[in-house]
């Protein structure tokens, strides 16, 4: 039986996989986690790790071909996505799943203003008239932060900065009230000014309405200020996952240890070094029968080149509702990490 309230959002044994003319690339692999209601999961991980493509697996948004869906089941409030047909797909993303992506100015249509952008899913989702979608609209324009909503409805995308293009989107993800806002690095083409504003709206928007929030990305930093469970991915599927103090107070997988040491620290010494993980990530052309990460792990044992570590609780819990690791190795308990 699960601990804790009933998620929102269970995924269980997802796998997606892409069929390339050099064969095939195992990008997602058995990843399994859950989101609770009102709850902000932060997923983390070098590029190429999976992140991205285990979020967009979950509604469908990859091109199928070249992408196929292997396995697993997406419940959203107990409705399995993978089952669904395209219609009632259609019904689910953006109405019940909203997406922001990273580069706003390429998920925008330029030839569209915001307005219309806006609205047209307030009219498809909820039936709304023109005039109630335009009301509505305006609504989330001041609800993102945006000046003179009702005069910049008629605007377009080009009109915009990028941190009001990436407000239009959050606009556009939150319209229908979706019970999941998935956030794909929506603040890494964004000034530092700018994201630091983008995160706290989001943290506003989330006391107000309540919503579930899983936020991609690769930088430690932001997860430590906005999320409450932390996923690490690695080689296609999950490494680690914690709440945000446990995980980095207490890192247990190599991967994860090696990512917080990779921030920089704010220290008087003048010959301290960045720190960086040496090595490549796997070329996944085949499924995993080792530990995805052993090739640039310092703790790297016979039993990493034999087999694929399963996840683990580190606290006894049930895995993926407290502390759980998928490694061999087993940190000691004294030795602490290093970092900002």
């Amino acid at each position: 039986m699960a601990e804790g309230p009933v998620p929102v959002l269970e995924v269980k044994g997802l796998r997606t996989v892409f069929r390339t003319r050099g064969g095939e690339i195992h990008a997602v692999n058995d990843v399994s986690f859950h989101l609770n209601r009102g709850e902000l999961l932060g997923v983390v991980g070098e590029s190429g790790s999976g992140k991205s493509v285990t979020m967009m697996s979950l509604i469908k948004l990859l091109p199928m071909p070249p992408a196929e869906l292997r396995g697993g089941e997406v419940l959203l409030n107990g409705q399995d996505l993978l089952k669904t047909t395209p219609e009632e797909l259609r019904a689910v993303r953006g109405a019940k799943v909203g997406f922001v992506f990273q580069d706003p100015m390429t998920s925008l249509n330029p030839v569209f203003t915001v307005g219309s952008q806006i609205m047209e899913p307030l009219r498809e989702h909820m039936g709304m008239t023109k005039d109630q979608a335009a009301a509505r609209a305006v609504e989330l324009l001041e609800l993102v932060g945006i000046p003179d909503a009702r005069k910049r409805l008629k605007s377009y995308p080009h009109q915009f900065s990028g941190g009001m293009r990436q407000r239009v989107m959050i606009a556009i993800a939150l319209a229908c009230n979706p019970d999941v806002l998935i956030a794909d690095e929506p603040t890494t083409a964004l000034d530092v000014t700018i994201q630091a504003q983008i995160l706290e709206l989001v943290k506003e928007l989330r006391q107000k309405l309540g919503m579930a929030i899983i936020w991609i990305t690769h930088d430690l930093g932001v997860i430590a200020g906005i999320a409450d469970r932390v996923m690490v991915m690695y080689g296609g599927q999950v490494v680690e996952q914690a709440p945000v103090g446990e995980l980095f107070a207490n890192p247990q997988h190599p991967y994860t240890r090696a990512l917080l040491q990779t921030i920089p620290k704010i220290s008087g010494a003048r010959e301290a070094r960045l720190k960086v993980i040496e090595g490549q990530p796997p070329i996944l052309n085949a499924p995993l029968t080792a530990c995805p990460f052993r090739a640039r792990c310092e703790y790297r044992h016979d039993a990493c080149d034999r087999e694929n570590p399963a996840r683990r609780a580190v606290d006894g819990r049930q895995i993926g509702y407290g502390h759980d690791v998928a490694c061999h190795w087993r940190a000691p308990a004294s030795q602490e990490v290093a970092h900002a």
